[in-house]
């Protein structure tokens, strides 16, 4: 397995826009703001910028954001497929650029009217141009053409297997959402959530719930990377990367992979959590708290067991007790998720990651010298661990 990603990056700054559900302003114009931000965070010139990572489907050319941001001439660039899988993709993209010498300070950024422009919940439509309509093609006709239907599907299955409840995916709803009424970038500030109005809220695609499932936003946010050594002279305090990686495993689809004989895991998660922790050095139980992607309430307790923080089926039993709140055994999504924060594809949850090392966050952790990141589930994906520098 590789090892040389380990300590070869850190994350020096941290830029992101107001959230909101009708920005007014266009998806470009929602970019050059985070990453100006992320530039001035990092106390660098505009002019040291000579990477770029992102989606494939962030709609912000590269050279459009530098010819606004003022940056200069750049060596290295490069696109993520696969929604919130790309989200940890991008890092690892930058890390690899950083240590081959591609480039010297990298900028991840992802931007969209989530809410006000295209909407994820408008499910699959005519405009579809990759070969993942022949897939969906099959589940189309039964009305599985949105992600919260396919994810369901998953989700059923788990349920019935494990013996997972309602009230145990309601536990990450709460517990996100207790998160996000201290924060006052989150959605959700000063809104809690009972078990009450959880179980009461009207059926997204059966078994989630709306709470089950993650906002649509616009918004934007970016992070600078560099190397450990430049690091040492930018102005905020650097989150290192210990370990970063991103897989897809055997038999995988565009979120509909309902032909493996399996349904009710992540192999592709799995291959993420053995490579980050070979290459890291570290476990579960150097792990102080996580930013896990969560789109959907049921893909925490799948990647609570994928990254070994329980046994499979028994992520249900881990949330319960404020195991994942602050002051628990693995405080997660800290700044309420894309469930209660902002749905940025996850790259909120990057800067999440960044302001729990920095020990900024608004539900900041007592414990911080390590800090899970995780990718989309469902799709390929990605995920890193990040330390404070030595």
């Amino acid at each position: 397995m590789p090892t040389t990603l380990r300590n070869e990056a850190a994350i020096v700054g941290v830029g992101q826009t107001t959230f909101t559900k009708n920005s007014g302003v266009s998806e470009l114009a929602l970019a050059v703001e985070a990453v100006s931000k992320a530039i001035d965070d990092a106390g660098i010139d505009p002019q040291d910028v000579d990477g770029y990572c992102s989606f494939t489907l962030d709609t912000n050319d590269e050279v459009d954001i530098s010819r606004a941001v003022g940056t200069g001439d750049a060596t290295m660039f490069s696109r993520i497929g696969y929604g919130g899988g790309a989200c940890i993709g991008i890092v690892h993209q930058a890390v690899m650029a950083l240590a081959t010498g591609s480039a010297k300070y990298v900028v991840c950024y992802r931007a969209l009217n989530g809410r006000s422009g295209q909407r994820y919940s408008d499910g699959v439509s005519g405009d579809i141009v990759t070969a993942d309509l022949i897939h969906w093609s099959w589940y189309m006709p039964w009305g599985l053409m949105t992600p919260a239907s396919w994810v369901a599907m998953f989700t059923q299955r788990y349920m019935h297997q494990y013996g997972a409840k309602a009230e145990d995916l309601a536990q990450v709803a709460l517990s996100t959402r207790k998160h996000a009424v201290n924060n006052p970038n989150a959605f959700f500030y000063q809104r809690p959530l009972t078990m009450d109005e959880y179980m009461e809220a009207r059926w997204i695609a059966e078994p989630l719930r709306l709470y089950d499932c993650c906002q649509e936003t616009d918004g934007g946010v970016a992070v600078v990377i560099t190397t450990p050594e430049r690091a040492k002279d930018c102005k905020g305090k650097p989150a290192v990367i210990r370990g970063v990686a991103q897989a897809f495993a055997t038999d995988q689809e565009q979120m509909t992979s309902l032909y493996r004989e399996d349904i009710a895991s992540l192999p592709e998660m799995n291959l993420v959590a053995k490579q980050v922790y070979e290459i890291s050095g570290l476990g579960p139980k150097d792990i102080d708290a996580a930013v896990i992607y969560d789109a959907f309430t049921s893909i925490v307790l799948w990647q609570l067991e994928a990254f070994g923080f329980c046994d499979v089926g028994e992520a249900k039993d881990f949330v319960k007790d404020g195991n994942i709140e602050v002051g628990g055994r693995l405080p997660i999504n800290t700044h309420g998720g894309q469930l209660s924060e902002a749905y940025i594809h996850g790259v909120n949850g990057i800067a999440e990651g960044v302001r729990m090392i920095r020990g900024e966050s608004t539900n900041q952790p007592q414990n911080n010298d390590h800090v899970l990141v995780t990718g989309g589930v469902g799709v390929p994906t990605s995920g890193m661990i990040l330390g404070q520098m030595d």
